[in-house]
């Protein structure tokens, strides 16, 4: 299911600003560090980074299950150079093999069952190349999300009003994290719900195997340090077939 923030086109038309360019976002540009690549952007949003990659010469497509989300996408710069798909992680099918696929913003953590891992994974695999490369990340359960998760920001909008957001922690149940958005507008406030699944390094693995991939490496942050259980916010995992590059 789509979360009914990602569908309400006044709340798509702020995201950008409150979710605008970052550091994971140069990360996943780097990526692309070969001329005219095919890339896959799963779970693209508004189409941020397939815009980038366009703008560099690659075949890019873009796919996103929220008809508000692609047609942002489509209205930027190089939108026009993107092939965008309406279609879930799980379900999309392409007549068309990608050099790298990746799946960015944490959109790994909707998925809520090992049922939408699978074939998730699986689909991705599918349309991977054989020495291609499959990168996301998810948040390291081991550290204390609960305490931090709560903020409250102003939005400045384009015609110069405002908008206040803020998040809120509802519940943790068997490693899924329950919290409520809240848009405050001129003249009315939106809130949206959403569940999110903090899955561990050794599920992720173990998914990755019995699916004839394998984590090349896992990444602890931005900068490139390696994973440490303890200590790192971030579990980046770059991924390969098997049988393909590097195994």
């Amino acid at each position: 299911m789509t979360d009914n923030h990602y569908e309400n086109d006044k709340l798509v038309a702020v995201y950008d600003l409150d979710s605008g360019w970052s550091v994971d976002r140069d990360f996943y540009l780097a990526l692309a560090n070969k001329p005219q690549m095919t890339i896959l952007d799963v779970g693209c949003g508004t189409g941020l980074l397939c815009n980038k990659y366009a703008a560099q010469g690659h075949d890019v497509t873009g796919v996103d299950p929220s008809v508000a989300m692609l047609n942002s996408g489509r209205a930027k710069k190089h939108g026009n150079k993107v092939d965008w798909v309406h279609a879930f992680a799980q379900e999309f099918a392409l007549n068309k093999l990608f050099d790298l696929i990746i799946m960015t913003g944490h959109a790994f953590q909707v998925l809520l069952t090992a049922e939408d891992v699978r074939a998730t994974l699986n689909n991705m695999k599918n349309h991977l190349k054989q020495d291609g490369l499959i990168v996301f990340e998810s948040r390291n359960p081991h550290i204390d999300w609960t305490n931090s998760w709560n903020y409250e920001m102003k939005i400045v909008l384009p015609d110069g009003g405002t908008v206040e957001e803020s998040r809120h922690f509802i519940s943790m149940t068997d490693n899924q994290m329950s919290f409520e958005l809240r848009y405050q507008f001129h003249d009315e406030l939106l809130k949206s719900e959403s569940l999110l699944r903090f899955w561990t390094l050794q599920e992720i693995q173990s998914q990755l195997s019995a699916h004839g991939l394998f984590a090349e490496q896992v990444l602890g942050d931005w900068d490139g340090k390696e994973f440490n259980e303890k200590t790192s916010e971030e579990m980046i995992f770059l991924v390969r077939k098997q049988n393909g590059k590097g195994k």
